[in-house]
């Protein structure tokens, strides 16, 4: 029987058993690489998108809260300009009050009845004066009841005169004027009067 050597054979298989593993193990180590790259580009893309639209958001939150301080700004204005038009308001209508409560005041005061002293502060009037009789101060507690401006009459004191040989008595009356509203700075001093007879009635 002839002898046959197959050692070369069998090297020269393994030999190319052992290229084609570690082409295998390079073509995989590529593959791994590229693929961990392509994961790693994928996701810095996602991190820097993700970046950029945070950065987006923090100038569009910017932007809003410029804008809700010019809101908050104009609100303020708004409000200024507001108080601003009340208060022109409450000094056109009460621009005419002194003159509607004297002419109130001459209408309630009946003949008897003298004042020496009004005061105004703010709604409120303070009336001195000097009376004939009880009569004629109920009777202008009753006209200021009447009044459609003047309210609340409230005779605080009546006494007769020092001068037992006067027949007149003094006396003093809280009213409350109606219908407006008492305008900062607009109250009137006490003003004293000559003691006339202030109407008639």
């Amino acid at each position: 029987m002839a002898y046959i050597n197959l050692l070369p054979w069998r090297d020269a298989a393994r030999k190319e058993r052992q290229k084609q593993y570690l082409s295998v193990l390079a073509i995989t180590a590529v593959l791994s690489f590229l693929l961990v790259f392509v994961i790693n580009m994928t996701y810095n893309a996602r991190i820097e998108g993700q970046l950029e639209r945070n950065s987006f958001l923090q100038n569009e939150i910017k932007v809003l809260d410029q804008r809700i301080a010019e809101i908050r700004t104009l609100n303020e204005t708004k409000k200024s300009l507001q108080q601003r038009m009340a208060l022109i308001s409450q000094l056109q209508g009460s621009r005419n009050l002194g003159t509607q409560i004297m002419d109130e005041i001459a209408s309630a005061v009946p003949a008897g009845v003298y004042l020496t002293q009004l005061e105004k502060k703010g709604t409120s009037l303070l009336l001195v004066g000097k009376s004939e009789s009880n009569n004629r101060l109920s009777n202008m507690l009753r006209e200021a009841e009447e009044s459609e401006l003047l309210s609340n009459p409230y005779l605080e004191f009546i006494e007769a005169g020092k001068d037992s040989i006067s027949l007149l008595s003094n006396f003093k009356m809280h009213l409350t004027v109606k219908g407006y509203e008492a305008v900062q700075g607009s109250d009137t001093p006490a003003k004293p009067a000559t003691p006339a007879k202030a109407g008639a009635k």
